[in-house]
């Protein structure tokens, strides 16, 4: 009785080993790498930040080039 229990449950952990662990960390990983593949919400709010300093900037430079091109007609000259 005890061999026929023993044989039951070491067909039980090979079938386990085989068929069940490999699926179940295929699709562990790949859920993994889904859920990895998009941005978080910080990083998409850091990028938005960035993008509109980055606009700001870009304003600020171009009225400092406008401002220099009145007062200074040649300070791109000197580039």
């Amino acid at each position: 009785m005890s061999t026929t229990l023993f044989g039951m449950l070491t067909a039980i952990a090979i079938v386990f080993m085989v068929v069940v662990l490999p699926v179940w960390l295929l699709l562990h990983y790949l859920t993994r790498m889904k859920s990895m593949r998009g941005l978080k919400k910080e990083d998409e709010t850091a990028l938005e930040k960035l993008w509109e300093d980055s606009a700001r900037m870009e304003k600020r430079i171009k009225s400092l080039e406008t401002i220099l091109d009145i007062k200074h007609p040649q300070w791109r000259d000197g580039q």
